[in-house]
């Protein structure tokens, strides 16, 4: 059977209404007609009457994404863009005041996926819900990988943080430092930056050109984050509070 987006809101009367029993409204993209779904297992939600396409990108919706929603203005959520490639509208989640989009991802997008939302929407922010994550270990603090007394070093990707000297990168022999080492042991180490391990990784988000944050429940996010090095770039997590993230971008 063909599915349906569903949505948060609607107009009706030509204000932005969330459903009520009974009710029919329309649809904030399309403009079609959308009724109340109002039962006792989903999510109270505005769902298309008619097969009419009109976001080939929704997912159904979670408490986890309504939850992060009630943060914003109703204004900024449900705000809707026309495709003139696709011929149909894309519903962010959020787009606030400054032109920003900000999407709660609840399942795992394609590399083609994540580049075809980071294309059309510009400018915007992914968090993403860290509990569907399996194998994945906030390891350690390590030190902040954009400190200038680490410029000269490459952080290399192992479970206990090591390091290199770019000047010996591309040697064969290669001594790896530890953060015990002589040269290393004054540097301090950070209580906003940790390395991780993430056995089954959804490879997308290493890919993505904007930034990820990842939601594993709590008072904190964690910034997806790389440093570029000349061999391997380092992979690493910034911890960032859900209240400065809100701060910042409702």
């Amino acid at each position: 059977m063909l599915e349906h987006p569903s949505m948060q809101y609607a107009y009706v009367d030509n204000i932005k209404s969330e459903p009520i029993k009974g009710s029919k409204g329309l649809c904030c993209g399309c403009g079609n007609y959308v009724i109340a779904k109002c039962g006792t297992i989903k999510l109270h939600h505005w769902a298309h009457i008619s097969t009419h396409k009109c976001d080939s990108w929704w997912e159904n919706e979670t408490e986890w994404h309504r939850e992060w929603k009630s943060h914003f203005p109703v204004e900024s959520r449900e705000v809707s863009f026309y495709d003139d490639v696709l011929n149909e509208y894309h519903r962010a989640d959020v787009h606030n005041k400054n032109g920003i989009t900000i999407e709660f991802q609840n399942s795992p997008l394609t590399s083609d996926e994540l580049k075809s939302r980071n294309d059309f929407y510009k400018k915007i922010i992914w968090v993403v819900n860290g509990f569907k994550f399996k194998g994945f270990e906030i390891l350690e603090n390590i030190p902040d990988p954009t400190s200038e007394e680490l410029m000269n070093y490459n952080f290399n990707d192992s479970v206990h943080l090591s390091f290199m000297r770019k000047s010996e990168a591309r040697n064969r022999m290669v001594e790896m430092l530890s953060r015990q080492s002589k040269e290393l042991r004054h540097i301090q180490m950070s209580e906003l930056h940790y390395s991780f391990l993430w056995k089954h990784a959804h490879k997308a988000w290493y890919g993505s050109t904007m930034p990820v944050f990842i939601d594993f429940g709590g008072k904190d996010l964690y910034w997806l984050k790389y440093r570029v090095q000349e061999t391997n770039d380092y992979l690493y997590l910034k911890k960032i509070s859900k209240s400065s993230f809100l701060l910042k971008y409702s």
